[in-house]
């Protein structure tokens, strides 16, 4: 059964349609560049998937089903005697592993035996595409791929590159295609040129290697030396070789330039680790690369496996971490950095950019939310350049469907402490808490919330949580528990393994006690003891949440100071939603203790005073509750016990001058095991 779309997501296809349509426009026949082609294809991603769920919105103007725009008016045409395709893209390991599977699947089918492809993996160059036609080994024409069947002849700019040969060293006939590119110390040697002559500067090598083949003056792209790859043999008179590493080599052996850096895969895990490897090196290169293609090595599978209707089965792109992609704005929130200051920090749909998946941005202050007109709901593009918080670049406001919410900064911030009051800092941008404290208080918050006697997430400490506040990943509880791989993996010494580490604590922390939670929730006057004794009392949150200050100072061990402040936290607004918020991350377990009957310290009420060696002082708490025992924070007439350890406080004089039998630490174990 299909499933329905739902209205917006009509909407939002429609959207997309236009939306790639008019930046392809661009790109291809333009060459002109208003996003990055990694924001398309992050738009083109989306539309594919969106397609897929729904097939019955795909219609025959689908720019998933095209392969380029029309060609540019002003050169002659050419008519593709080979249709050019383009390739379908990979974005991630998974996508690799089922193109594989795609690809053994049709094979078996159309042989009738499992069959194993190897593959051939060749860097994908980022620069213009060009199909050159061999007549008896002399250059007959170059022509761009323009809309895969119809292209513009741009012999006369094709022949001033050096690298493309004008006679083979054979007397073939063949149509070739390949990549013209500019290299990156070209590039940076042709804009210090225009620099001095006063001259607008390129953006990109991509784009002066797509504009000089298109230039009218074949002077002018003489002066740029512009260089190619050429990859593949479209059509050849004669026997093609049998494999894509063997047409490789008869490329180099006639004459063309190739790139020496290709690899024979024997399986698909092969091909992951040479696209790894690439992504590191890739830099290093004075050409653009945007990935890694990958073909099918055989030709007899490439023929068997065929062509869809726009792109090659026996092929696929398999694309680099992008640096910018597009996402929607979900919410914006204020946080609060180590100053005081408040940057506001959207709250985006979770999505992959520069190998991460991130679902946070900051939007820096006031005036950038200004100055981008970024709304609630609105998409744009995201970019990543090795910071922890990606940029939002701008908005795609032609995407916009009129619900989108502007963001007005509030008046009071609850966080910021006192009455929570803000001010704008003179002569800047940013807003601030006028309580220069709040940000230390926050700190000690946290600090107390992933304690042992709280949340307990093993492995965030302190400083974790200072680069977290810092770098505003995190500004209340809820936060910590949409924590992803991607948000944290740019903090300084965290790598993959210290991440995963990290997350599972998080996630083993969802589950807590009532008693903990009520600890690590810092109300005012509220301890770990008393949070005990509430939990006890009262089966949920909601009940503490509600209950009226008779009932609360009533229980042992709360009174009126802690009852009133109580009922004051559970008023607060702000408070209530953190812990919605937090309500719907975490889970609330019941903690029922069964005491031993024959257990002689049920009822019976401890202090712990300095250091036991054979337990804990947590481990020590949790036996003596479990025998039916109460721990105090401090000594009084009701305490029964005060445990000496080493190095005992206080707390041993207050117990000798109130006449509290004290216990040492083998006395102590002696009552435990009693």
């Amino acid at each position: 059964m299909l499933n329905k779309a739902p209205k917006d997501i009509k909407e939002r296809l429609e959207k997309l349609k236009k939306t790639i349509e008019h930046h392809r426009y661009l790109y291809h026949v333009l060459d002109k560049e208003e996003i990055s082609p990694e924001a398309l294809d992050s738009l083109k991603k989306e539309l594919v998937e969106i397609e897929q769920k729904y097939p019955e919105l795909k219609t025959a103007d689908s720019p998933s089903g095209r392969v380029a725009g029309e060609p540019l008016p002003g050169f002659e045409k050419i008519t593709h005697k080979v249709s050019q395709w383009s390739f379908n893209d990979a974005f991630s390991e998974d996508e690799m592993r089922e193109f594989d599977k795609r690809v053994k699947k049709f094979l078996k089918d159309s042989f009738g035996r499992d069959e194993n492809p190897t593959y051939t993996c060749e860097l994908k160059i980022d620069g213009l595409k060009v199909v050159l036609d061999y007549e008896n080994g002399l250059l007959y024409t170059a022509a761009t791929r323009g809309d895969g069947k119809v292209g513009e002849n741009v012999t006369a700019n094709v022949k001033t590159i050096d690298s493309v040969p004008l006679r083979l060293k054979k007397d073939v006939s063949m149509i070739v295609e390949g990549e013209v590119w500019m290299g990156k110390s070209n590039f940076k040697k042709l804009n210090k040129k225009r620099e001095k002559q006063g001259e607008a500067l390129f953006a990109n090598p991509r784009n002066v290697a797509a504009g000089s083949i298109r230039q009218l003056d074949p002077r002018i792209v003489a002066e740029r030396n512009l260089d190619t790859f050429i990859y593949d043999i479209a059509e050849i008179k004669g026997n093609i070789p049998e494999t894509q590493t063997e047409e490789l080599k008869l490329l180099g052996d006639l004459g063309f330039k190739t790139n020496k850096h290709y690899k024979h895969c024997l399986n698909i895990e092969e091909v992951i680790s040479f696209w790894k490897v690439w992504q590191r090196k890739s830099a290093k290169e004075d050409y653009l690369l945007d990935g890694v293609v990958v073909k099918v090595n055989e030709k007899r599978f490439q023929d068997a496996l065929g062509f869809t209707g726009k792109a090659p089965r026996f092929a696929i792109a398999f694309k680099f971490p992008a640096e910018q992609v597009t996402t929607v704005v979900k919410d914006i929130v204020l946080q609060i950095g180590r100053t005081g200051v408040l940057t506001p920090v959207a709250y985006l749909e979770p999505v992959l950019v520069a190998g991460s998946t991130v679902s946070r941005a900051t939007l820096h202050n006031e005036d950038e939310i200004a100055r981008l007109d970024v709304r609630i709901g609105d998409t744009v593009i995201l970019q990543k350049a090795g910071d922890v918080i990606p940029d939002i670049v701008s908005v795609l406001k032609e995407m916009r469907t009129g619900k989108e919410k502007p963001f007005i900064f509030p008046n009071k911030v609850s966080e910021c402490g006192g009455d929570g009051s803000i001010e704008r800092i003179p002569g800047e941008a940013a807003w601030r808490c006028s309580n220069k404290n709040s940000f230390a208080q926050q700190k000690r918050k946290f600090y107390h919330f992933v304690s042992k006697k709280s949340f307990f997430i093993d492995g965030m400490g302190p400083k974790i949580i200072d680069q977290l506040l810092n770098v505003n990943l995190i500004t209340s509880y809820p936060d910590i528990f949409t924590l992803k791989m991607g948000d944290l993996l740019a903090l300084p010494r965290f790598a993959e393994k210290s991440v995963d580490n990290l997350l599972n604590s998080i996630e083993k922390s969802r589950e807590v006690t009532l008693a903990r939670l009520i600890t690590g929730l810092s109300i005012p006057h509220v301890g770990e003891e008393t949070a005990i004794d509430l939990s006890k009392h009262f089966k949920t949150i909601e009940e503490i949440s509600s209950a009226e200050f008779e009932t609360l100072q009533a229980i042992n061990g709360v009174g009126p100071k802690v009852a009133e402040a109580i009922v004051v936290w559970f008023k607060d607004g702000d408070n209530l939603r953190m812990l919605g918020r937090l309500l719907k991350e975490i889970k609330v377990k019941n903690e029922s203790i069964k005491i031993p009957e024959k257990s002689k310290i049920a009822g019976k009420t401890f202090v712990l005073t300095g250091t036991l060696k054979t337990l804990g002082r947590e481990e020590a708490k949790q036996k003596i509750r479990h025998l039916g025992g109460d721990v105090a924070s401090s000594v009084s007439i009701k305490t029964d016990f005060v445990v000496s350890g080493e190095e005992a406080g206080s707390k041993l004089d207050k117990a000798k001058e109130l006449n509290v039998k004290i216990v040492d630490e083998k006395a102590f174990l002696d009552l435990l095991d009693s």
